[in-house]
Parts: structure tokens; C-alpha cells; sequence
């Protein structure tokens, strides 16, 4: 997406149950925040650390703004990323009346694009007094490579102690840089993955030891073996 917002979001995002029938979906840890429009309500959704199965009613909707690792700030303020990590709590606890405001401009929105759009200008706002930490993103970004450089040479290019740095990720993103860093692997290993996938192939592109050592990740992180994965990226 453009605009102020462009460098710290990752995308807005829309998603509709199916018609009929409860479902659920699963979220796996990407390392991101995300701020949700859902059944009326404002929502953070914090950095995962685990996957998690999220019930949906028949025909539910839910909009988005999704953040980059890193790029709490705008909606977070000054609380640490750490703060919200596997939760999802109500956005009042953080902006106040603010969220009374948004609400009613979100229900007035004409479609589920326009809502999102609406969640990404209310976080545009704030840019002004909080904006995203340089630093702990440009670690975040350096850290999703196949064969990322070690926190120590991140932290002498940056000009801060390992301590220093380390600090600053996991205010920023909810988990220290070698979490990160696996959790963005294994993003970009799902992002590969469809039917057919050759999962020696990827596990040497992104920088796994093996194939085993892939399975091993992917199971960690999504509770699913990579076929499965495969399958429902169909």
C-alpha cells in the first residue's frame, strides 16, 4: 500500500467466512501486528509465538491493517510489542476515546475496503508521534533472508551493543532477533509452499540444514507437517 503508512504495512486485508456453517482458521506466527475490525469491535492482534485455531461464525467479517516486524509504534505508542504477544486484546485499552470515534466512522463505512482503509488513515495519524523504530526495523528486514547476518555484525553496522539491539527487537517486534529470524523462515518456506512443492528445494533456499530440519520448523511453528501445508495452500 502507498502513502505515509507504505513503509511499516505489510497490506490491508479482507476476510469472509464461508456462508454456512461454524469454521475456524488457523494463524501461524508471521511477525507482525495487526489491527482488526471484528463484530463491532477494535482488536490488536499481537505477535504469535505459536499457532492458534480462531473460531468464525457462519458469514463473519473481518478487516485489517497488517504491520511490518518491527513497526508497532502506530499502533502500539510506547508499549513494548511484548506487551500484546499472543493476545488479542481490545484497542480502548490503548487509544481511549479515540476508538469510540473510529468505531463509528468504520460501522458508516459502505464496504469492508473502505473499513480497512479507514483502520489504515486512523494509524497514518499517529505516524507523527509514533513512528516506527528505524533501527528494530531495519534488523527485522535484514533478518528475513535465507542466511541473515548474526546479531553481532547487525549490531556493529548499527552502531549498538548486542544488548542494546537486542532490546530494541523485542520492544519492537514481541521476540528477540533469533525468534524473528526463525519465524520469518518459516514465512517465507509457507509463502513457497503449494501443491507438489519441492521441500528440498526450499529448505536449501531458505537456509535450513535439511529437509528434516524444515519439517521440524514448519511443524514448530504451524502444527502441521509441510504436506499438509501444501494441500491448503491449494
Amino acid at each position: 500500500m502507498g502513502g505515509a503508512l507504505g513503509p511499516w504495512s505489510a497490506c490491508l486485508w479482507v476476510r469472509r467466512a464461508p456462508g454456512s456453517g461454524a469454521t475456524d482458521a488457523r494463524v501461524v506466527p508471521d511477525g507482525c501486528l495487526d489491527l482488526l475490525w471484528r463484530n463491532g469491535r477494535l482488536e490488536i492482534a499481537g505477535p504469535d509465538t505459536g499457532h492458534r485455531r480462531v473460531p468464525l461464525a457462519p458469514g463473519e467479517l473481518i478487516c485489517g491493517v497488517r504491520l511490518r516486524p518491527g513497526a508497532a509504534r502506530p499502533l502500539l505508542g510506547e508499549v513494548p510489542a511484548t506487551a500484546v504477544r499472543d493476545a488479542q486484546p481490545g484497542l480502548d485499552l490503548l487509544w481511549g476515546g479515540e476508538v469510540r470515534r473510529l468505531e463509528d466512522r468504520l460501522a458508516a463505512a459502505s464496504d469492508p475496503w473502505r473499513a480497512a482503509g479507514a483502520l489504515a488513515a486512523a494509524l497514518t495519524a499517529r505516524l507523527g508521534a509514533h513512528r516506527p523504530d528505524p533501527v528494530a526495523v531495519a534488523v527485522a528486514e535484514a533478518l528475513d533472508r535465507p542466511r541473515p547476518p548474526g546479531i553481532g555484525v547487525l549490531a556493529r553496522e548499527l552502531g549498538y551493543s548486542e544488548r542494546q539491539l537486542r532490546r530494541r527487537v523485542v520492544a519492537a517486534a514481541g521476540y528477540g532477533p533469533k525468534t524473528l529470524e526463525q519465524i520469518l523462515r518459516f514465512r517465507r518456506s509457507l509463502a513457497a509452499a503449494g501443491p507438489g512443492a519441492d521441500w528440498s528445494r526450499i529448505a536449501a533456499e531458505q537456509g535450513y540444514a535439511d529437509q528434516a530440519h524444515l519439517s521440524r520448523q514448519m511443524r514448530r511453528w504451524s502444527g502441521a507437517p509441510p504436506r499438509e501445508l501444501a494441500a491448503q495452500a491449494d
